[in-house]
């Protein structure tokens, strides 16, 4: 297996392989970019069908994380990890203590260039394992220094994105009666559909946990269809929060939406379909913008912690995508792509600035 010639791998700075025998883990860390702070990113407990998808999504994440920290103003750089679970398992099983442990132990090697996080197969009580052998974890409750679940923030940073979407997209500054389809309702999806409702939004459901399906359709008088009838659904908006790769030339001739919003990672199966959105006149959120709630409530996490200025952050991230969006249409660009731009402009200016300190002091 190649990494270099790996498929997403985008000038990463350093990539790291792990096995533990005993425990059973085996993982990969990948750091992306550290030119604006440590790389800040969750791990990721899934069966990959072969380690080749397990490195592509670690490249792919990480480098996602690099950009959502740079276009949410935070000193944090990219990176992310994934444990190769076993095959014929689901990422909700047990993980053993030792298996956690490992991983830590994998992290702390790392000497604080990378932090930790839960994500998709991993949650809040998985991290408090990894705490204990490892400084290096954000998103955690210690001692009422944050919030510990971070998929709250994250669903309301999505909210406040998709209102923006829809008032580029559609000019209103409400959202009663507009159509969402929502695919997952996991835990940032459960919280966002609640947001949804509660500001009046129509709701169409779908997902693979017939609980949920029934919460939804009871709580928040949603409809429920099958988990693949989702992309056929007529509406104002799709909102996909499951797993990535759901753009693609297959699913996005069938959207009938006018919005794309959600807060799944690399939803987008290829860079192109940023441009075969805008061709079938969708207006896409990049999923690193929308979906940054959480590490920005992780960067407010501390002694001092304020929910309500770490939610007051969150919100600007629907200004962030305005932004975006206004650049897009005037440059007549993909959204995905000056997205891109715009958070590598931001570390370009940060590490030339670094260069110059560097050298005022070199030459004092």
């Amino acid at each position: 297996m190649s990494v270099f010639a790996a498929n997403s791998f985008r000038n990463h700075e350093q990539i790291s392989f792990h096995q533990d025998r005993d425990s059973g883990l085996s993982a990969i860390i990948a750091i992306h970019n550290t030119a604006l702070g440590p790389a800040l990113g969750g791990c990721r407990y899934w069966s990959y069908d072969n380690e080749a998808d397990a490195l592509d999504d670690v490249l792919r994440l990480s480098r996602g994380m690099t950009y959502k920290a740079a276009l949410a103003g935070l000193s944090f750089g990219g990176g992310k990890a994934v444990i190769i679970a076993p095959k014929n398992t689901t990422p909700h099983e047990a993980k053993s203590p030792d298996l956690l442990k490992a991983f830590g132990r994998f992290v702390y090697s790392l000497n604080g260039r990378y932090i930790t996080a839960e994500d998709v197969g991993t949650c809040p009580a998985d991290m408090e394992v990894v705490h204990r052998v490892t400084p290096h974890v954000a998103g955690i409750s210690d001692g009422g220094a944050g919030d510990g679940d971070p998929s709250p923030a994250t669903a309301y940073g999505v909210f406040q994105g998709l209102r923006s979407a829809v008032r580029a997209k559609m000019g209103r500054d409400d959202l009663q009666g507009v159509h969402v389809a929502v695919q997952g309702l996991g835990h940032v999806g459960g919280y966002l559909a609640k947001y949804l409702a509660d500001a009046g939004a129509k709701l169409t459901v779908a997902d693979l946990d017939t609980e949920r399906l029934a919460w939804a359709k009871d709580e928040l008088a949603a409809e429920v269809v099958e988990a693949e009838a989702i992309y056929d659904v007529a509406a104002d908006v799709f909102a996909p929060n499951a797993m990535g790769a759901i753009l693609n030339d297959q699913t996005i001739p069938r959207l009938k939406v006018g919005v794309v919003a959600g807060s799944a990672n690399n939803q987008l199966a290829e860079d192109r379909h940023g441009a075969a959105l805008a061709d079938h006149g969708i207006l896409y959120a990049p999923d690193y913008v929308i979906n940054a709630g959480g590490i920005i409530n992780i960067s407010h996490e501390g002694r001092a912690y304020d929910r309500d200025e770490a939610m007051a952050h969150c919100a600007r991230i629907g200004d962030t995508l305005l932004e975006i969006f206004h650049r897009a249409g005037v440059e007549q660009r993909p959204t995905n792509e000056v997205a891109d731009q715009m958070a590598e402009e931001r570390i370009a200016t940060h590490s030339t600035a670094d260069e110059e300190r560097r050298l005022s002091t070199v030459n004092a």
